[in-house]
């Protein structure tokens, strides 16, 4: 499935941290953020930066990108939110 593909796709085919990619990228970031602060692990981490970030908490951000194993976002917020749905689809 391509990022394209993802996002037109219907919310049920996903969980975790796709789903809240998914609403994310529909608009719905406190969707996506209730979702990502279940998720467990690096990927839920990992979204959970991206979505702190989106909203302007550059602090909160750093703290779950350093959960996540990865280094601060910086940049086009679409570009990073398009990279984080490729990697985890690529994932299976």
């Amino acid at each position: 499935m391509t990022v394209a593909e993802f996002a037109a796709a219907d919310s049920g085919e996903f969980t975790g941290a796709l789903l809240a990619l998914w609403w994310d990228g529909h608009g719905d970031w406190q969707k996506a953020h209730e979702i990502a602060q279940d998720v467990p692990g690096a990927d839920g981490a990992w979204v959970h930066a991206y979505l702190h970030r989106e909203e302007g908490d550059a602090g909160n951000a750093a703290y779950w990108y350093r959960r996540a194993g990865r280094g601060v976002a910086e940049g086009n917020l679409r570009r990073e939110w398009e990279d984080i749905v490729a990697e985890m689809l690529a994932r299976g």
